[in-house]
């Protein structure tokens, strides 16, 4: 089985973590990852990262040197082989806990349970694309029948923990939920004025007001609605195109979509869609207002990172988001897919600087106080100690 990268020593004693994920990409999911190895104290576990189909650059984000990363190069659709490869890779490995994430992985348990694998947890991050709110049938099937594989269930938001104890069946006992916890050495407010961003056509004056989202670019994450209530609020205050910039990082299928929208309006001047980039925190660091128009979310690392920069947010209230946003004190919140409504807030903070600082400032304290990554390390090391 090839490797992405070849660095793990054979000698090392602790105890081997093989993490399942279906892409090593940008993403919630996968940054979250990402910080659990790079902050877990190395004498604790080893992790092994296999991918089921590659990864991307976003692997340069680790900062242990002792991380194999894995692709299965899986086929599109069902691709029975991959999960022959991964029995085989698991009986190589011999990792003491396996660890599958999202529905895309969850199928994998089988593999690990066929290699002998003891200790066997799966999390849950957020909705698929094709179930955004969880009401699927066949999928509550699916994770119905693997539930005897699974030791341990970690969910990140109370609304995953309910599906999983309503919908799936799962005892209580075997579900620990653990929200995600944010990077401050990273992600902090800014320090002095904003500078130009290199490839970024905007100066970043004093009197711009920069909006923004950072997000893969894929129908789940609804960066349309975005851009649609970008018009709507310069439609309804012509003289915001002097001053309102849009700022959307990441790429996907929507992003050819939503510069064809601003084209349209004639608004593609005021907007920056560079796809993805790798500085994301100093982008961040520059916008005023963070936006995150999803149509489903488990607890969104971006809507933190947000949080941790001292930005207001303005986010759908789906899934976990509510558990982040406070309406009306660290942001606000409106219904997935309401364009119009979503314009209104932007109009808000776009007249009422004073507004966005209250909001972003206790944003920021609220992540200091209570989404601590050292917390969230530890209430993951407890459930692999526990296994």
């Amino acid at each position: 089985m090839p490797m992405d990268t070849g660095r793990a020593s054979q000698n090392q004693q602790p105890p081997l973590i093989a993490h399942i994920i279906y892409q090593l990409g940008m993403g919630g999911l996968e940054n979250g990852l990402i910080n659990l190895v790079n902050h877990m104290p190395p004498d604790a576990y080893r992790h092994a990262i296999i991918c089921l189909k590659n990864s991307t650059d976003f692997k340069k984000r680790l900062k242990r040197n002792d991380v194999d990363i894995y692709p299965l190069d899986k086929r599109e659709g069902q691709d029975f082989g991959s999960f022959v490869r991964l029995y085989k890779l698991l009986r190589q490995l011999k990792p003491a806990i396996v660890h599958t994430r999202n529905l895309a992985t969850i199928e994998y348990q089988l593999p690990a349970l066929l290699a002998g694998i003891k200790g066997r947890v799966h999390g849950e991050h957020g909705w698929d694309v094709f179930d955004p709110d969880g009401t699927n049938i066949k999928y509550q099937w699916l994770r119905r029948c693997i539930k005897p594989s699974v030791h341990r269930y970690i969910p990140l938001s109370s609304h995953l923990e309910n599906y999983l104890r309503d919908k799936i069946r799962v005892p209580p006992d075997k579900i620990t939920r653990i929200c995600n916890g944010v990077d401050t050495s990273v992600f902090y407010p800014p320090k002095g004025a904003r500078a130009p961003l290199p490839g970024c056509p905007f100066l970043f004056a004093k009197n711009e007001l920069m909006i923004g989202t950072v997000g893969r670019m894929h129908g789940v994450k609804d960066q349309l609605t975005l851009i649609k209530a970008f018009i709507r609020a310069c439609e309804r205050q012509p003289a915001l195109k002097q001053t309102l910039k849009l700022i959307i990082i990441g790429e996907g299928p929507l992003r050819q979509q939503a510069i064809k929208l601003l084209e349209e309006k004639q608004l593609i001047d005021l907007a920056w869609l560079p796809g993805e980039r790798n500085d994301v925190a100093d982008i961040m660091r520059r916008l005023d207002v963070f936006i995150l128009p999803s149509r489903a979310e488990g607890i969104s690392n971006t809507i933190l990172e947000a949080m941790a920069t001292a930005l207001p947010v303005i986010a759908t209230a789906v899934g976990g988001n509510p558990e982040l946003v406070i309406d009306g004190e660290t942001g606000r919140l409106t219904k997935r897919e309401d364009f119009m409504a979503m314009a209104e807030k932007i109009l808000d903070y776009a007249n009422n600087e004073g507004l966005r600082r209250r909001h972003g400032q206790s944003a920021y304290e609220r992540v200091l106080r209570e989404f601590s990554l050292n917390a969230m390390v530890n209430r993951y090391q407890a459930v692999y100690d526990s296994l």
